[in-house]
C-alpha cells in the first residue's frame, strides 16, 4: 500500500469528520514519517503509538536502566593501595 501525502490527508481529513480521532492521529503521524524522509515501507511499519517496548536493564527486566556501555579504549581506574589509604602524612 503505497499512499501518497495527499491521500493520507484526506483519510484523515475524513476520519476527523467521522470522528475518529485515534485513526486521525495514527495518519497525521504517518505524514509526518514521510515528510521526515521515511519510506513508505518504514511508515507502515514505525510504531507512531509513542510507545517503546522496555529493553531489559542490568538490574533485570522490571527497571528501566540500562547497562551501561564503556566507550571503546576505556579503562577502569587502578585501585587504590591499601597500605597507604586511610593514612594522615606527618
Amino acid at each position: 500500500m503505497t499512499d501518497t501525502i495527499e491521500n493520507l490527508q484526506q483519510q484523515m481529513e475524513a476520519a476527523a469528520r467521522a470522528l475518529d480521532f485515534e485513526e486521525a492521529r495514527r495518519i497525521r503521524d504517518r505524514i509526518n514519517l514521510m515528510r521526515g524522509g521515511a519510506s513508505a515501507a518504514e511508515v507502515e511499519h514505525a510504531d507512531t503509538s509513542g510507545l517503546v517496548r522496555q529493553q531489559p536493564g542490568s538490574m533485570g527486566l522490571g527497571t528501566s536502566r540500562q547497562r551501561p556501555v564503556p566507550p571503546p579504549g576505556w579503562k577502569p581506574p587502578p585501585k587504590p593501595d591499601l597500605m597507604t589509604s586511610g593514612r594522615k602524612r606527618k
